[in-house]
């Protein structure tokens, strides 16, 4: 056999192997079928513990444009303003994606924040004691003007709650290995103040009245379940 020949067969081969292990490894069986359905709006109480809903504030609400690209990412959205004994408010968005596969990753707050005219400070990794266990989160700080928002936010893959970025593929990853394409959350809760560090333990206290009012499937797609 001529060598160019034997080169094109060796070619030819590795191709289809190529594509096998691609579809191989290619996930399939979506978490959000097995699952089941359910509704944000439906699952996350509108009082709880000392919070009740303020039917007189909106989140922030963002431009048509923006808000066309989550409609293609996400098939659930929620966005309510809570208020508590005292006055105070926090701002809960929450976002879910039944695949959280390359082509429908999450939208994140720096992301919709600096496109709503937003400058946004370095994000800081953090921890928030749920009570339950660990919850990792991410600290922003937002200025638009005279408005200043301290954000707390997480991304829960399937169900585990990770860090933005490399953590977050890490996870899409292993999910995808097992040939499972995981859902996706991203729980963001803010408020208004200059006082970043008084306002991020406002949203603490805020996240663990929250879980502590929720039946554990409804916590679980909130937060995943906690290691340990």
């Amino acid at each position: 056999m001529k060598k160019s020949m034997m080169v094109s067969v060796a070619l030819g081969a590795l191709m289809v192997c190529s594509a096998a292990l691609t579809r191989a490894l290619t996930p399939t069986a979506r978490m959000a079928d097995a699952a089941g359905r359910f509704s944000l709006e439906q699952m996350v109480p509108r009082t709880f513990g000392e919070w009740q809903v303020d039917t007189h504030v909106m989140p922030l609400q963002v431009d048509p444009a923006t808000q066309a690209k989550l409609d293609k990412i996400y098939n659930q959205t929620l966005g309510r303003t809570y208020v508590n004994r005292s006055g105070e408010r926090i701002m809960l968005s929450i976002a879910y994606g039944g695949d959280q596969g390359d082509n429908m990753g999450v939208h994140k707050p720096e992301v919709c924040y600096t496109a709503q005219g937003f400058t946004v400070g370095d994000g800081q990794k953090g921890s928030l004691d749920t009570g339950l266990g660990v919850l990792p989160v991410k600290r922003l700080f937002a200025v638009a003007g005279a408005r200043q928002e301290p954000i707390t936010y997480w991304i829960t893959v399937g169900r585990k709650a990770t860090m933005p970025g490399v953590d977050q593929r890490l996870q899409e990853l292993r999910y995808g290995l097992s040939g499972t394409v995981p859902d996706g959350m991203l729980v963001r809760v803010s408020s208004i103040s200059g006082e970043a560090g008084t306002a991020y333990a406002l949203h603490d206290q805020f996240v663990r009245a929250l879980l502590s009012a929720l039946d554990k499937p409804a916590r679980e797609r909130l937060v995943g379940v906690f290691e340990g």
